[in-house]
């Protein structure tokens, strides 16, 4: 199977035209789509949500050639491609590994990383998005299952599997506003209490957003920037399995969890 055929199975699922929108309509950065194609055919494909030296090592041991990323392998202009410079890219083309990224269209698209932790967190369907795309969008807010603040974070450990989360207010958690991701902002807080939300799930929050939204009496619940989004690229994974005629394999890094 060719490259091109992985990237048509996954615009199917998560189209590529969606980051485009992301970056037209909210001013967003985005770099999704081939990173590095070697050529040749495509005989296993390892999903990964960062390019690392422990993904190609992975890969290599599973018989991959190719990496699908979430987080985009080359961010911005990449000047040189050595090992000091770009490790795992270097490897990537030192073994003939092809490396493909879905960022901002997976985050965005129906059944993407954003809905993913929406359900995991027990929304079943949004009461309010924050960005509207043409198909999915960005930031959720939904009932929940109520439940003691407690029950609700131990719960969050449990569906995604870390240990490391921060846990901020004491009030019974009813409706939960998530965001993907880096998406703990000003907008977020705001669109959070516009939406009768009384939680906050995110990422990466600075102190002082954290102390704005414990203000205005969210609870905040801070999962790891990748428990939050590897839970969604794995169900991402198992549906390009059922589509692809490859073996494919989940690659799960403990280190960042």
């Amino acid at each position: 199977m060719k490259l091109s055929k992985i990237y048509e199975c996954a615009d199917g699922l998560a189209p590529f035209a969606l980051s485009r929108e992301f970056i037209e309509q909210f001013g967003y950065y985005d770099n999704s789509g081939v990173m590095l194609d070697c050529g040749g055919e495509i005989a296993g494909v390892l999903f990964s949500l960062d390019l690392s030296l422990a993904a190609v090592k992975e890969a290599k041991k599973r018989g991959c050639n190719c990496i699908f990323t979430h987080h985009p392998a080359i961010w911005e202009g990449v000047k040189q491609i050595t090992p000091e410079n770009t490790p795992a890219l270097s490897a990537c083309v030192k073994e003939g590994i092809s490396v493909l990224s879905a960022h901002l269209n997976l985050d965005a698209a129906e059944g993407g990383i954003d809905e993913c932790l929406m359900r995991g967190l027990g929304g079943k369907e949004p009461v309010a998005v924050m960005e509207t795309l043409s198909l999915g969008g960005y930031g959720r807010v939904a009932d929940v299952p109520p439940r003691p603040m407690a029950d609700f974070a131990a719960q969050a450990k449990e569906t995604f599997e870390t240990e490391r989360l921060t846990v901020y207010g004491e009030m019974p958690v009813k409706r939960v506003a998530s965001f993907c991701g880096a998406g703990f902002d000003e907008r977020a807080i705001s669109f959070a209490l516009a939406n009768g939300a009384d939680t906050l799930v995110s990422s990466d929050a600075k102190h002082h957003l954290i102390a704005e939204a414990v203000e205005k009496g969210l609870n905040v619940l801070l999962l790891t920037h990748y428990a939050a989004e590897s839970y969604g690229f794995a169900r991402f994974c198992a549906r390009m399995t059922e589509k692809l005629s490859l073996p494919c394999f989940f690659f799960s890094d403990g280190a960042l969890r």
